[in-house]
């Protein structure tokens, strides 16, 4: 028994420890033993004193995005013809309608649907409450000029949030609304 009143054996086993410091005892522990299974390579730095360890590189990349909008036919009108997207798929279910968008080359899928689609009554309304207020922001686009860009999607009778403007962090870019009120903004590449 030490002064404290504590086990010797209990100390060195970690119950005599605080919780805090049982826990870096195991992350210190767990990053050692990963550092001993993974080769040098696959590890990035060091942070506080710590290796931080990463697993290998996974191979992700966005597949689809969905914005919400009350109607597909005025959003069709926006994403479609003042945009310039092409349609992939328009498919239609009890009621509702899921029309699938694309930029041409690119294998990133806009599904545009409505809030109550799939949803509750309740979370339609929330989603649908959020997206006619202008509270949600639906997706940046890029072009290679975003003045005639600009120039096209206002001509289209699009309301207009932002007129092209650098930014302060280096951007150029625009801001409109889509037909259902979500924000939508376009960057110069």
């Amino acid at each position: 028994m030490r002064d404290d009143g504590r086990h010797t054996t209990a100390a060195s086993d970690g119950r005599g420890l605080s919780a805090t410091t049982r826990a870096q005892v195991r992350y210190r522990f767990g990053c050692a033993e990963r550092r001993k299974r993974q080769s040098t390579s696959s590890r990035i730095g060091e942070a506080v004193g710590l290796v931080v360890v990463y697993g290998r590189r996974m191979s992700l990349t966005v597949s689809a995005m969905f914005i919400a909008v009350h109607d597909p036919d005025a959003a069709l009108g926006f994403y479609r013809d003042a945009l310039g997207l092409e349609v992939r798929n328009d498919v239609a279910s009890e009621g509702f309608r899921w029309v699938t968008v694309g930029a041409p080359g690119q294998d990133i899928d806009i599904v545009l649907s409505q809030p109550h689609g799939g949803r509750s009554q309740a979370e339609g309304d929330a989603l649908l409450s959020l997206v006619t207020q202008g509270a949600l922001q639906a997706a940046i686009f890029r072009t290679e000029d975003v003045d005639a860009t600009f120039e096209k999607v206002r001509a289209s009778g699009a309301e207009v949030l932002q007129e092209p403007v650098s930014q302060p962090w280096g951007a150029r870019d625009c801001a409109f609304r889509d037909p259902s009120g979500n924000l939508v903004r376009i960057a110069q590449a």
